[in-house]
């Protein structure tokens, strides 16, 4: 993954425009300062219901035991 970089000198002049389009596309963005990074940019992300967070994996997954027996004998031989 490719970080986005941005100097301090031009995210002074447009900070209004490139706020909107990072929240707008939920990147990160570094702030340099004479070519070192100094700052991370991070959008705010809304927590997601446990129902969104595994939507993909919904039947997709199979159970093929009891979750609710001890897993400790399996762990003794270790």
């Amino acid at each position: 993954m490719q970080m986005n970089t941005i100097s301090k000198t031009k995210l002074k002049a447009n900070m209004l425009q490139i706020f909107r389009e990072l929240e707008a596309s939920g990147e990160e963005l570094i702030v340099t300062d004479h070519n070192r990074p100094v700052l991370k940019i991070v959008p705010i992300q809304e927590k997601q219901s446990i129902d969104e967070l595994f939507a993909n994996f919904r039947g997709k997954i199979q159970i093929l035991e009891d979750l609710d027996l001890p897993t400790i004998g399996e762990w003794s031989n270790v």
